[in-house]
């Protein structure tokens, strides 16, 4: 027998060995999703009222305009003809060539040979042509309001994102490669990442975006120096170690949002925005919010408000020595400290000198892609579900921002650990965001009601802790970062807040890039830069036509706008004093903590 006999019989041995460990894979699969718990309908999709709007508004735009109906489907028709002629003459000239591509480019296409092989190039196009088709159809509905088209694009979006030829082995060009090359090894892989997702989501699928095993939080990521100076049962907070010998007198307070935690500013030291404002030399404290399960289902925001940012506020004053102090609020975090400053306006309460709002909501009257997760049909299961258990499972909103970019968050990792045996990279933004937090129910159905569909803060009408709070009583110094691609709190739309907040001395920033990376850009990247304009006494689009365009971070022009505000140079301050010793290292222990869910054994 020859060498090269020899080695296609291992090959063969070892295509048949994969073979059958794909086919014990299979039964654990099986197995792994017998154990899912039904979820609710209304949290799966839309409700019917949706798919009868949808239908009649096509059925009436039919009746009313069927010409143009028709010249959409005929043009489709044509397209798809054309592109099928232009195939068969290619192969007919027995060259293996493809014919005209047109399509727009797209990044789930990057493999050479969705280009150059005939049969994926057809598929390719013919994919792209019924995208097409289909976004046009909806987009020339009449007859459906501004939030029922929106909901009608988004899961007619899924619908296309979902049947995307890259999604499916059979039509997969690198992951069959893969699989030819590896023998099989590479589909056991990926059976075996998919049988590990649905066994540690019990029978769920959560697509693992991050290897688990590649951080360890206070060890290579959340880890600049500090103290757990005071802890209740809403938050610990961590004052961090001075890196200089003078600090600014006054101290800088920071409110992270507790859908996720703290450390997304505090990832690796060279993107850790923590340690650049400690050697900035400011005394900073920062809150590490509890993970809450069931026994929090009493918490709302007046709670949040009370316990959390209020009792911070009062120990950081404690612990500085100083009356007043400066805060940032992020995302969520950032729409509560509003609701907060506007409470504090209400007693009179001046402990705060200036506020900074990162990527946060105020006026929630343009929902922008949250339209679909923002009406009845949806917030009434959320309602019924955190009800039922007494919070809300930080899974079920992973799955639902995963969504809102489903082709980047869903199926291009999914096809990486899947259909190519790949591991999840090392990667620590994507490590955070699989670190998710659980919501206290009231809160939540709070937030859900009265802000995103009422909207009753930037109304005017927010009945909280006694007071009637307004955006208007936001009346303190202010410094919004906003970002560009933001796809969870649209720049405009944080733009129109700000606009409506009563303070005198506002300072609006549009960072390039979305809700985590405009924010993470520290100076030494270089990466994106920053539009700044004084004048928002206009529209968005106009303050953006007129704004300035800057290389670079935002950081250091907030701090130069911070320090302004920040009083003179004092000795440095060790965290922690005799009425506040520490209690423990940064990170504490709210961070790492996994709470006792419903179910769980105690």
């Amino acid at each position: 027998m020859t060498t090269e006999e020899n080695g296609a019989g291992r090959e063969l041995d070892e295509l048949s060995a994969n073979l059958v460990k794909m086919e014990d894979l299979s039964q654990r699969l099986v197995a792994a999703l017998a154990n899912k718990t039904p979820d609710r309908a209304g949290l799966q999709g839309p409700g019917q009222d949706l798919y009868m709007k949808a239908a009649s508004a096509y059925m009436a735009e039919m009746m009313a305009n069927p010409a143009r109906m028709l010249e959409q489907q005929i043009s489709y028709w044509g397209k798809t003809l054309q592109h099928y002629a232009d195939a068969q003459q290619a192969l007919a000239r027995g060259k293996m060539e493809t014919p005209e591509d047109a399509t727009p480019s797209d990044k789930r296409f990057s493999d050479p040979l969705w280009q150059t092989h005939p049969y994926f190039n057809f598929l390719k196009q013919q994919y792209m042509l019924n995208s097409e088709a289909m976004k046009n159809a909806v987009g020339a509905l009449d007859g459906l309001d501004d939030r029922e088209r929106r909901r009608v694009e988004y899961f007619s979006r899924q619908i296309i994102d979902m049947f995307s030829p890259t999604n499916f082995l059979g039509t997969n060009p690198e992951a069959l490669q893969r699989a030819v090359e590896t023998n099989g090894q590479s589909l056991v892989d990926g059976l075996e990442n998919l049988v590990r997702d649905i066994e540690a989501s019990e029978g769920s699928l959560n697509v693992t975006l991050a290897d688990k095993d590649a951080f360890k939080v206070g060890s290579n990521i959340a880890t600049t120096p500090g103290k757990v100076v005071f802890r209740n049962r809403m938050f610990e907070l961590i004052q961090y170690s001075p890196q200089t010998e003078t600090v600014h007198e006054t101290p800088l307070l920071v409110f992270p949002p507790w859908i996720n935690k703290y450390y997304i500013l505090d990832l690796k030291p060279q993107n850790s925005l923590i340690k650049w404002v400690v050697e900035q030399g400011y005394t900073l404290f920062v809150v590490s919010w509890v993970n809450p399960d069931e026994t929090y289902s009493d918490v709302g925001l007046d709670t949040y408000i009370t316990e959390g940012y209020l009792t911070a506020i009062e120990q950081v004053k404690q612990l500085s020595g100083q009356k007043r102090l400066n805060v940032i609020g992020y995302c969520i975090a950032g729409t509560t400290l509003a609701l907060t400053l506007s409470y504090l306006h209400k007693k009179k309460d001046n402990s705060i000198k200036s506020a900074t709002f990162f990527t946060a909501l105020t006026d929630f009257s343009d929902q922008g892609e949250f339209t679909p997760f923002l009406t009845d049909d949806f917030v009434d299961s959320l309602e019924a579900e955190m009800a039922e258990k007494g919070y809300l499972n930080h899974k079920i909103m992973a799955r639902t921002f995963s969504f809102l970019r489903s082709n980047d968050l869903v199926y291009r990792p999914a096809i990486r650990s899947y259909m190519m045996g790949e591991s999840p990279p090392a990667f620590d933004l994507l490590f955070w965001n699989g670190d998710g937090a659980n919501l206290p129910g009231r809160m939540c159905t709070e937030y859900l009601r009265w802000l995103c569909q009422q909207n009753l803060f930037a109304r005017g009408e927010m009945e909280l802790l006694g007071e009637t709070l307004s955006l208007k009583d936001v009346r303190v110094p202010l410094f919004s970062i906003t970002c560009e691609t933001d796809h969870i709190a649209a720049w405009k739309a944080c733009f129109n807040g700000v606009r409506q907040m009563g303070s005198r001395s506002k300072t609006f920033l549009v960072s390039e890039s979305g809700h985590i990376a405009g924010i993470v850009n520290p100076p030494s990247k270089k990466k994106y830069g920053h539009y700044v304009n004084e004048d928002l006494s206009q529209d968005a689009d106009s303050w953006m036509a007129g704004a300035e365009f800057h290389e670079g971070s935002w950081w250091p022009r907030w701090e130069e706008w911070l320090a302004k505000r920040s009083g003179k140079m004092v000795p440095a301050r060790e965290p922690g004093d005799s009425k506040h010793p520490a209690i423990c290292d940064a990170p504490g222990v709210y961070v790492v903590a996994q709470p006792r869910l419903i179910g769980e054994p105690a």
